[in-house]
């Protein structure tokens, strides 16, 4: 018998060990499922209230969080490079770097963003030093493109199925139960992780709707030369950027005050920096500073302190790499309620110091 149980007991940790070398090889598509599966179980739970089955609910959720954020992102990246071919087509910027870039030698200026003026520029030659750096490149672009993609389909697949099998995943866990230890950890850890990463979803859409009003606002108070460009597109990416870490929303508001110098710059005309300085100052203030300091602390978490939260934000990237910026909080959540919920249990300590001596037990009845 017990040769059999050791037998049982060699698999299991082989099983374990090639199922964790999986896990670590895709360690950040995982972090951001489970991320993400937090950040929205709340939703998929209110969808519930409208009958409608699991499945639903779980595409459904998937779909707004996915759809925008794709939308959002291809509008920016068209808009971006309309943007940039016009303002190449107004200044010589291409005769410019062509006297100092050579890669830039022979285009006499950007092609027309049609099928046909494409198709020109290619027949021209325009287009070969774009085609010489994709051929020389081609193995990097591919792995990075299909990697992205690979990556993209876990997150996807994974998130889909915690929300569908959350309660049953939560179940099999609770099976391992050791004077109600397990359970009470597990549920406490389930609890924060909820609110602490619902809130940084809530946070996003906060600070969207602070700043596309803070830019919409400004751009109806100052001259046209010294207005943002795309405000309401400008607010959500300021929320969306809200989740990185230091640098945070001044990925965004920066490039955009430099932007709005660009004008004044071009046309020497320094009266309209007056108005770019006070842009910095009302981004600085209204998006960045006020909500960081309002509202974080109600989108924190029930027990999770603040200031080791904002710490996981910003040492997570630095030590795990970018997918850190996920997987710190998780972390730091789960190690804080094991020292608040399981650990003094283990210890030894009575679970019902620190109630009031007037509260009723579950012994009393």
């Amino acid at each position: 018998m017990n040769e059999k149980r050791l037998l049982v007991a060699v698999f299991g940790v082989a099983v374990a060990a090639v199922i964790s070398y999986v896990a670590y090889r895709f360690i950040a598509a995982l972090t951001v499922s489970v991320f993400l599966y937090y950040s929205t179980r709340r939703f998929f739970k209110y969808l519930g209230k409208l009958r409608l089955p699991r499945r639903v609910r779980a595409v459904t959720v998937i779909s707004f969080l996915a759809v925008p954020l794709v939308l959002l992102l291809s509008y920016t990246v068209v808009l971006v490079v309309v943007e940039v071919r016009e303002f190449v087509t107004e200044y010589p910027v291409v005769d410019i770097a062509a006297e100092n870039v050579p890669w830039f030698e022979g285009m006499g200026g950007l092609p027309e963003l049609t099928a046909a003026g494409l198709f020109d520029a290619y027949q021209s030659g325009q287009l070969d030093p774009f085609i010489d750096f994709a051929t020389q490149n081609a193995t990097f672009l591919t792995e990075t493109l299909s990697s992205f993609l690979l990556n993209l389909l876990i997150v996807m697949v994974v998130t889909y199925y915690l929300l569908i099998d959350g309660d049953r995943i939560r179940g099999w866990l609770l099976r391992f139960d050791d004077d109600a230890i397990v359970r009470e950890y597990l549920e406490a850890v389930d609890r924060e992780l909820e609110a602490v990463l619902f809130g940084n979803l809530l946070n996003v859409i906060a600070v969207s709707i602070i700043a596309i009003v803070a830019y919409t606002g400004y751009n109806a108070m100052v001259p046209v030369g010294a207005r943002v460009p795309y405000p309401a597109l400008a607010g959500a990416l300021t929320g969306i950027a809200s989740l990185i870490p230091v640098v945070g929303m001044k990925i965004v508001y920066v490039p955009l005050g430099g932007i709005a110098a660009l004008p004044g710059f071009l046309e020497s005309n320094p009266q309209l920096a007056v108005y770019v300085v006070g842009f910095v100052l009302v981004a600085v203030v209204v998006v960045d500073t006020i909500p960081d300091l309002i509202l974080r602390p109600y989108f924190s978490g029930e027990t999770t302190h603040v200031g080791l939260l904002m710490l996981a934000y910003i040492f997570g990237p630095v030590v795990f790499g970018f997918h850190g910026l996920f997987l710190a909080p998780i972390l730091l959540v789960v190690g804080l309620t094991f020292a608040d919920t399981a650990l003094p249990r283990l210890l030894g300590a009575d679970p019902d110091e620190g109630l009031p001596r007037d509260q009723l037990r579950l012994d009393d009845f």
